[in-house]
């Protein structure tokens, strides 16, 4: 656990500050805010696969889905703390560096950090103080498929990284935005979304129920869960289903002008 907690603790804050650097080196025309942002994105999209991957390998591993184990359901856990807390840092320092020309008060930035991002502030909180318990002892030596599951849900987040780094340099016009907005979509829409109902089928063909079923035979307090770690995910697809629309609608309009 400890040796874990410390290698989380030196990967992510080092491959963000080796990454900036890099960027520094590499594109000296760029402003450091725009080597720290896509630093951060960069950092991001490795835990994704570290993540996306640890969640296949303990899937394919446990061919019983309610007691079947595997090391890396309880070991990634320690893993993704230090990147949560990470995480939270630095998009405070994405704000900073933003707005570091305006000359504005420390508490005023932090008020913008809080405001802009109080759903992923949430989201890591809740991980942290909540899901990470539930992970590590609540759920006690069951469930580590679901908990590989979650992991997976991690797949769109390389693409929604990409995506905000070709806005960040105005290249919303190229065919790579639009196959990375599909991309974006589609994982999105499998990974955090019908993953839910693939979970509850699992189970439900582990115990001979069906889908339909499952909900009505499992404790009452995993549906709330479930239903608790859905919500957030239904309102960023509305958003990235909004946003696809408007940039469909604006090519639409070009070509018929």
């Amino acid at each position: 656990m400890l040796l874990t907690l410390a290698s989380g603790s030196l990967l992510f804050p080092g491959l963000f500050a080796l990454s900036t650097w890099a960027l520094r080196r590499s594109r000296p025309e760029w402003t450091f805010s725009d080597c720290v942002m896509i630093g951060t994105r960069v950092v991001s999209s490795v835990q994704a696969v570290l993540a996306t991957g640890s969640g296949i390998l303990i899937i394919r591993s446990c061919s019983n889905v309610i007691s079947d184990r595997h090391w890396l359901a309880r070991e990634y856990v320690w893993f993704v703390i230090p990147y949560m807390v990470y995480d939270i840092w630095a998009m405070y320092f994405c704000e900073w560096c933003r707005t570091s020309d305006q000359n504005l008060r420390y508490t005023l930035i932090f008020r913008n950090f809080l405001s802009q991002n109080r759903l992923m502030i949430t989201h890591h909180v809740v991980i942290l103080l909540i899901l990470v318990p539930v992970a590590q002892k609540l759920r006690g030596d069951l469930g580590d498929f679901f908990v590989g599951c979650i992991f997976t849900a991690e797949l769109s987040t390389p693409f929604v990284s990409l995506g905000r780094i070709l806005i960040q340099h105005k290249q919303q016009h190229t065919l790579l935005y639009k196959v990375n907005g599909v991309l974006t979509l589609v994982t999105f829409l499998v990974c955090r979304i019908l993953l839910f109902p693939f979970m509850y089928w699992s189970y439900g063909q582990q115990i001979g129920l069906s889908l339909f079923q499952v909900p009505f035979n499992i404790p009452f307090h995993c549906n709330v869960a479930n239903i608790f770690l859905l919500a957030p995910q239904l309102y960023w697809f509305s958003l990235l289903c909004k946003k696809a629309a408007r940039l469909f609608d604006t090519a639409q309009a070009k070509k018929n002008g």
